[in-house]
């Protein structure tokens, strides 16, 4: 069996008096052969993983679908979904993200000097990674940054530098992801949550299609196509490797990706399997029963309680013909309140709740018994025929258990995915499509057809004739797998972004159910207005600025160093 990744803590202050370029105090490992063996580096990494996401992404950050047109708080308006947001005073992330790369210099500039670079090889792989994990997350957010390669000193003239261009910055992490392939070892080799060789070709794939996409959708094609490019073949690497899979075990059927996502070592699943079985994660952030659980009250978060789905997403589901409900005849209306959920894309059932079904949750009373649906068991379902008549109408179950937690819901210990293998799969498609502008129908069963029939055995393949036939966008059909596949992972606010088109999406009302037919008995008097189509109106007057695009650097750094300057519009 593999070992557990070991998480220690050791203390980092964030910069408030100073420049978050110098840190105080200096990280140090204790004793007096600082830097002399192995397990100094192996320690002084183990603090990386504590960078890598958790489920954190489905309450609220930076990457959160609570900032996107998909999901919503019931408990209010969020600003940064609403292109309402201010110029902070301080910014939590820009702060911990310079700490974070204070720290893989230090490891890196220690290493210079260390004999046996072979025995180190892991862990400076790691600091080259990780650095390229903390830049990335500036970019996305700041755009330009400066560009920190050494630890620093207050009298260092990056102190009081101009930002880098994020061009020049996005060069400088795909360089030192390159960087981290030569010292990485395979993923198999090592102990269990730590990043190995494809996980540094994947992430390359992520940072080089974002900033390639966000530079073709701004006049930038020559480089935009180049960066696709690099995306496509980093993609490649990992799916030619033959060491992840898509989790589709044959017992789970149609629920396997659903149960995928609720994955434990304790009884969590119809047919008894655990973490091992699944191959599909390339990077994450590792839970355990009794070393690290979760923390959080996932499955009251989002079961038929906080959250909120908007329409959009529903109608974005396919029917089980391959066409979107505008021109599938399978598709069968909004009359009652079961049948737009009939003859869909079955990852629609799994990720949300339909009304009609049993759904059970953590609590001891209200949880699963074995998963056979004995009487006994559909006796403790939460919710029997579930018809919402609240909210939006449309809620989510993806992340929410079915096995008992006991007396505290914030026992779970599934991993969280921070970048699985059909990301690399969509990747790709998307990488070779705005590279060519065009894909082939090889390039798409490779691909993406992989990650849309996991769970849709019977559906038809998405190629350049059936696309063509049924008049069809391909670039729009492989932005849907993508929305449709990472939902509540944090990723459709950054591709709304770099796709420039959040523009289009953002602004407007939050809607939900159609309000009609048989709603009307079921839900008679919701106290929300309807729109032209007869949709709820959630949530209006949603706005997006060009500035949005770009979030403003906080107060507190400029007044430390003008010469950053600020985001344009802020």
């Amino acid at each position: 069996m593999k070992k557990f990744i070991k998480y220690t803590v050791l203390g980092l202050m964030a910069c408030a008096s100073s420049s978050c370029l110098d840190l105080s105090p200096q990280d140090q490992l204790s004793g007096d052969d600082l830097w002399s063996k192995p397990g100094d580096y192996e320690s002084f990494a183990n603090i990386f993983y504590d960078w890598i996401p958790d489920f954190g992404t489905i309450y609220d950050n930076l990457h959160a679908d609570k900032r996107s047109d998909l999901v919503r708080d019931k408990g209010g308006i969020n600003v940064f979904a609403a292109g309402t947001n201010a110029v902070p005073q301080g910014d939590g992330d820009y702060t911990g993200a310079y700490s974070n790369i204070r720290r893989c210099n230090l490891l890196l500039e220690n290493a210079e000097g260390y004999a046996n670079k072979a025995e180190i090889s892991q862990y400076i792989g790691e600091a080259y990674f990780f650095r390229a994990w903390n830049y990335f997350a500036l970019m996305q957010k700041f755009g330009d940054v400066i560009v920190v390669d050494h630890t620093v000193d207050v009298d260092d003239a990056l102190m009081t530098a101009k930002r880098d261009d994020r061009s020049k910055v996005a060069d400088f992490i795909l360089d030192d992801l390159r960087k981290a392939t030569e010292y990485l070892k395979p993923t198999s080799e090592l102990d269990e949550g730590r990043v190995g060789v494809e996980g540094a070709y994947a992430f390359m794939a992520r940072v080089a299609l974002f900033e390639g996409t966000w530079q073709k959708f701004r006049n930038n094609t020559e480089r935009g196509k180049a960066l696709c490019g690099i995306a496509a073949d980093a993609a490649d690497e990992v799916i030619r490797s033959g060491k992840f899979e898509l989790f589709a075990p044959a017992t789970l059927g149609d629920s396997a990706q659903k149960y995928m996502f609720i994955l434990e070592d304790v009884p969590c699943n119809p047919a008894g399997i655990q973490k091992s079985a699944n191959k599909e994660y390339i990077i994450k952030r590792c839970f355990d029963p009794t070393l690290k659980t979760v923390g959080r009250n996932i499955t009251t978060e989002v079961l038929a309680n906080a959250q909120y789905v908007s329409s959009k997403l529903a109608d974005m589901y396919l029917c089980s013909d391959g066409l979107p409900i505008e021109k599938s005849p399978l598709f069968k209306g909004y009359e009652t309140v079961k049948s737009e959920w009939q003859n869909r894309d079955n990852r629609m059932r799994y990720t949300l709740m339909r009304p009609g079904d049993m759904f059970w949750d953590a609590s001891a009373a209200k949880s699963r018994i074995d998963w056979s649906g004995s009487d006994e068991e559909r006796a403790r379902a939460k919710y029997t025929g579930f018809i919402p008549n609240w909210g939006s109408g449309y809620f989510p179950q993806k992340w929410a258990t079915e096995r008992s937690l006991g007396t505290d819901d914030k026992n779970a210990s599934y991993d969280w995915p921070a970048l699985r293998y059909a990301e690399v799969l969509l990747t790709y498609a998307e990488a070779v499509y705005e590279r060519d502008d065009k894909i082939s129908d090889e390039d798409l069963n490779k691909s993406l057809n992989l990650v849309r029939r996991r769970v849709n055995k019977n559906m038809p393949a998405l190629t350049n004739a059936f696309a063509n036939s049924n008049g069809l966008d391909m670039r729009t059909e492989i932005r849907r797998e993508r929305t449709i596949e990472f939902f509540q992972e944090g990723f459709r606010i950054d591709d709304l972004r770099r796709w420039k088109t959040a523009e289009k999406e953002m602004p407007g009302n939050f809607t939900g159910i159609r309000h009609t037919g048989e709603w009307k008995t079921r839900w008679a008097k919701p106290s929300m207005p309807t729109d032209a189509d007869g949709h709820l109106i959630v949530e209006s007057g949603r706005v997006w600025a060009e500035r949005n695009y770009l979030h403003p650097l906080p107060i507190d750094q400029l007044q430390l160093n003008p010469n950053l300057g600020q985001n344009p519009g802020w």
